[in-house]
């Protein structure tokens, strides 16, 4: 019997508080969100990597679908590069592209597979197109 009074009491005292809380005015506060910007510190690729990775483009067959400066049948390099920052996950994103091709990222049309050409040279051309921008 006690309890089912403290039980009541405290149920009325929640509504009663409940209500005075409804009862006043609502002040109205402004809050500023702050952004905060992380910056990824990237190793960049030494003036030598890019010079390869240059060759290696010239040497596969990526450019008879892409120009560094002119849309072909692939977007071109200076397009790329303004998409994707030049950061070590997209350094790696966009190898792993490079060598299992696909589409939609682009338009419709598919980008050959390339699993031929080594990691690490194509890491190197992807380097060379993302220092275009």
């Amino acid at each position: 019997m006690k309890r089912t009074i403290v039980l009541t009491s405290f149920i009325c005292a929640m509504l009663v508080a409940n209500y005075s809380f409804g009862q006043t005015k609502k002040k109205t506060t402004t809050v500023k969100k702050t952004t905060t910007v992380t910056k990824t510190t990237v190793k960049k690729p030494s003036a030598a990597d890019l010079v390869i990775g240059k060759q290696a483009l010239t040497k596969s067959d990526c450019l008879a679908c892409h120009k560094e400066d002119t849309k072909v049948i692939g977007p071109a390099y200076i397009d790329v590069a303004k998409k994707y920052s030049p950061t070590e996950a997209n350094y790696d994103m966009l190898t792993k592209k490079v060598i299992a091709g696909g589409a939609g990222n682009w338009g419709t049309t598919p980008m050959s597979p390339h699993p031929s050409l080594p990691p690490a040279d194509v890491k190197k051309m992807v380097q060379y197109i993302l220092s275009l921008n």
